[in-house]
């Protein structure tokens, strides 16, 4: 499995193309804005993409997400509770938009792109936030940080919440598990369940 990182939109977020360097078969994560660059490294790449996953459905993380899926007509994979915030228009969240979208949920394993993904319900940045375990690399959203934690002072965060989802559903998976997340460089569970000042 490759992990290419493409930090997109105005707040940077991680777009990451995940992808079988045999079949070139790719996820798209989160593709937060700029989706002409994303759709660049796409191309140049000559990546097959078959899905989309959606950590959760804030703006930032969300900006490109039509413009992939109209070109490459693939499923967008997000968790309900975050787009009932988006359908209302919490402003926050980014909009409700025309495309085929499949709801995911706790626990719950998609077998796309060869590859087997683990989706973890982990709400407190948002209601519907999620992270996906995909071979030994957790692609953890704005759920968890190096060092850090997602912020909870918008619609629909709860700091418990969050705090409860990292100790409970995350602090768990193997040390040697990658942390991907959402803005900044990766990191691993070992090094934030002994580093990150939010847990111990």
């Amino acid at each position: 499995m490759i992990v290419k990182t493409i930090p997109a939109g105005m707040y940077a977020a991680n777009c990451y193309l995940i992808y079988n360097e045999i079949t070139m078969d790719a996820l798209v994560l989160d593709p937060g804005g700029d989706e002409d660059f994303i759709i660049k490294n796409i191309d140049r790449l000559n990546l097959n993409v078959k899905a989309i996953l959606l950590t959760h459905g804030h703006m930032d993380h969300v900006g490109a997400l039509k413009a992939i899926a109209d070109r490459y007509k693939v499923m967008t994979y997000i968790n309900k509770k975050d787009i009932e915030y988006m359908k209302k228009g919490s402003p926050v969240f980014g909009k409700f938009l025309d495309i085929v979208v499949t709801f995911v949920e706790d626990n719950e394993v998609i077998n796309i792109a060869g590859f087997q993904v683990q989706c973890i319900w982990t709400p407190g940045h948002t209601p519907g936030g999620m992270c996906f375990l995909i071979e030994d690399s957790l692609f953890a959203g704005d759920t968890l940080f190096q060092g850090s934690i997602g912020r909870t002072d918008f619609e629909g965060g709860d700091y418990d919440t969050i705090i409860n989802s990292i100790v409970e559903k995350l602090m768990i998976l193997e040390d040697n598990v990658i942390v991907y997340p959402g803005h900044g460089e990766a990191t691993t569970i070992i090094q934030e369940r002994n580093y990150n000042p939010f847990i111990n």
